[in-house]
């Protein structure tokens, strides 16, 4: 989702009082109210690629899969966010309305909400005990940022840019390629490689067909 800037800023409860009302849905980060805008037709694509292969894997199990019109209480300070695709096992909802134990949490990054979404975001997030896989997907090129919380509660990260790679969700027992991730989307072509180069490449790395980079951080 697009964001704008912001407006004003209300106590939670003020907040949720308010959503409640409301025509558009809105964020509210720090007593910050950040207003939802449209999506583009690729945000609504990948958004949407997700939701139907994790749904699919996740039929018949306690852990189920919903897109962004469901609130989730990012933390016990009174943040609240609107993910572009989380994934709860035994839904627990506090108010009737507010997700409070998300598993997986899934954004697809937008120009106006990058930075939003690796930080302030992810910072609210991770203070939920319940969460184990953060994911930023980009829309303007095949890469995804996969940051799985470790036994020791530091976050690895894993970077997919590779359409034969794969998203391996172990906490929800999915796993998505990035083929299904990017299906339908037209991606800018990118200048071809010399030939040579590619071969040069191969020779040195029998493995090349994948980029995967991983980093760990608490």
């Amino acid at each position: 989702m697009v964001a704008e800037p912001k407006m004003w800023f209300l106590t939670p409860e003020e907040y949720l009082r308010q959503e409640c009302a409301a025509e558009t849905k809105s964020e509210f980060i720090g007593g910050e109210i950040i207003a939802m805008a449209g999506a583009s037709l690729t945000h609504i694509r990948i958004t949407d690629n997700v939701t139907i292969k994790l749904g699919n894997q996740l039929e018949g199990k306690s852990c189920e899969v919903f897109s962004q019109d469901l609130r989730v209480k990012m933390n016990e300070e009174g943040d609240y966010g609107y993910p572009d695709v989380v994934v709860a096992c035994d839904a627990e909802v506090e108010g009737g309305d507010n997700l409070t134990n998300p598993v997986v949490i899934i954004e697809v990054l937008s120009p106006s909400t990058e930075l939003k979404d690796r930080t302030t975001k992810f910072e609210a997030f991770r203070k939920r005990d319940s969460l184990l896989d953060y994911v930023l997907i980009a829309q303007n090129r095949v890469h995804v940022e996969h940051f799985h919380r470790g036994s020791n509660k530091s976050w690895i990260l894993t970077m997919l840019d590779v359409r034969e790679d794969e998203l391996v969700l172990d906490s929800i027992g999915c796993r998505v390629k990035l083929s299904e991730i990017y299906a339908r989307v037209h991606l800018p072509d990118l200048r071809p490689v010399p030939q040579k180069t590619v071969e040069a490449e191969a020779d040195s790395n029998s493995d090349a067909k994948s980029t995967i980079a991983t980093g760990e951080f608490s």
